[in-house]
């Protein structure tokens, strides 16, 4: 019994953010398969984080679902002390994985972009990455990998798109610059760049707008816009021990777009 307990006390545990709904819930999915267990957040939706709960444990694997608001940096040291607690009751103290997913959108072009606008941008892409990370450290294990959730966006200049993208290239810089002040704690950082994906981000533009679907597949070298089955089982394969060199990058997953 005590060797089923160390071992089950042996399995990687991530942390997402916005594991309920899009990328964030394939991440915990693929990492499921994995035989990866999380912890991840949700915004409001309750109901919907409960059905990654299900469906993590139809793939044999305990998920744990813990409400967070990314963008109020003032609820961090709580949320830390829930992730103390809920790494004792998964028999751990620290943690493998962070990916840092959760996001929000904003299509408007420079000239109409509102101070508000911006802010919440600021507040929820940008700052509530760094200080989550930030709170979170101590807590992750030496050797551990973080993914931040990058887009196709900080690279592919699209008009309407510019404040977005620019605290999206944010995150690149940030990436780089955990990578090299992590480093000694033998902690890889990398950015996922996902292209246009099939999800109800941005209002389900991409997915329901037959002839902005048509165009990003034109503007695709594989001829097709991207599904959340193409971004979750990547980063899953990132954190992976496959993977444990590599450091620092942005990698774009975007099947070849605007090349």
């Amino acid at each position: 019994m005590s060797d089923s307990i160390t071992a089950f006390s042996d399995t990687p545990i991530a942390i997402v953010t916005g594991g309920s709904r899009g990328l964030g819930r394939n991440t915990v999915l693929s990492l499921a398969r994995r035989g990866v267990r999380s912890i991840f957040t949700y915004n409001a939706n309750r109901a919907e984080a409960e059905k990654v709960v299900a469906l993590a444990a139809e793939a044999g694997t305990k998920a744990v679902a813990l409400q967070l608001e990314v963008g109020e940096v003032s609820t961090f040291d709580a949320f830390a002390d829930q992730v103390r607690g809920t790494l004792g009751d998964l028999g751990a103290e620290r943690f493998d994985y962070l990916v840092n997913n959760a996001g929000v959108s904003h299509h408007n072009s420079i000239e109409k972009t509102t101070e508000e606008e911006m802010d919440t941008l600021y507040r929820v892409n940008f700052k509530g990455v760094f200080f989550l990370t930030q709170k979170l450290l101590p807590l992750i294990k030496d050797g551990g990998r973080i993914v931040n959730l990058s887009s196709g966006l900080s690279r592919i200049v699209v008009p309407g798109s510019a404040p977005y993208g620019s605290l999206k290239a944010a995150i690149d810089v940030l990436t780089r610059y955990q990578a090299k002040e992590l480093g000694g704690r033998r902690i890889a950082v990398n950015a996922v760049a996902p292209g246009a994906i099939q999800t109800d981000f941005s209002g389900g533009m991409v997915r329901d707008n037959p002839e902005l679907n048509r165009q990003v597949a034109e503007m695709t070298a594989l001829g097709r816009a991207g599904e959340p089955d193409d971004i979750g089982p990547m980063i899953a394969a990132l954190l992976s021990d496959d993977n444990r060199w590599v450091n620092a990058q942005r990698i774009e997953v975007s099947g070849g777009m605007a090349i």
